[in-house]
């Protein structure tokens, strides 16, 4: 009887594989679904996002790839309002996150430090508050980080210089202090960036600390 078992493998490997896939998406489907829990869609734009399905993958504004992972979730100038959870850390796979042009507030959870294969993370045009995550200095894919037009506070973290594939920051238009971080990526960043918050220049090593004014 021993002897069969190693004949039965490729027969059951695709199983388990598929088997595997399908709890990874199905965890993505519960994190969605979390997301939507905390969310008010007047205009239902989440009215597609079924918790009873396998995975979230025919869901309008979420896309996956080959493997039914969610790569992108599409929810900018929704008209939905509420706020945010760790949940969202659960999307592994996700590459692009749109939430611009909402009316979501309190704080951007530090989980987001958790998507290590996010390109772009728009949350621009809302009503955040707090900090920028620290954790965001995970995020090494990252090219894209516009946070702008919030409610933002604190200083610029200092972490966020290394992350060497940014191309775009734009914090501008929020309530930061302290200083504008000059290593890194930093350096060719447009001052328009950081317009219309509270910052003291940019950073003057050795002369002054970086939260300076805050």
């Amino acid at each position: 009887m021993m002897a069969v078992v190693p004949c039965l493998l490729p027969f059951f490997l695709p199983v388990l594989l598929s088997f595997s896939s399908a709890i990874s998406t199905n965890s993505e489907g519960n994190a969605l679904h979390a997301l939507r829990s905390r969310l008010s869609d007047p205009t239902n734009v989440l009215q597609s996002w079924d918790p009873t399905l396998v995975n979230p993958c025919t869901w309008f504004h979420v896309t996956c790839d080959s493997n039914n992972h969610v790569v992108r979730l599409d929810l900018g100038n929704s008209n939905i309002s509420g706020s945010l959870g760790p949940e969202l850390g659960e999307l592994k796979h996700l590459q692009y996150l749109e939430l611009y042009r909402n009316n979501i507030v309190g704080k951007i959870p530090k989980e987001l430090g958790n998507l290590g294969k996010l390109i772009s993370m728009d949350l621009y045009g809302n009503k955040f508050e707090g900090k920028i995550p620290k954790s965001f200095a995970n995020l090494k894919s990252l090219r894209f980080l516009r946070l702008n037009e919030n409610k933002l506070t604190g200083s610029i973290p200092r972490e966020l210089t290394t992350l060497s594939n940014l191309k775009v920051f734009d914090v501008s238009n929020n309530d930061l202090c302290g200083t504008i971080p000059v290593d890194g990526p930093f350096g060719a960043f447009p001052m328009e960036s950081f317009a219309n918050n509270r910052l003291n220049g940019p950073e003057l090593k050795g002369l002054v600390p970086y939260d300076f004014g805050c």
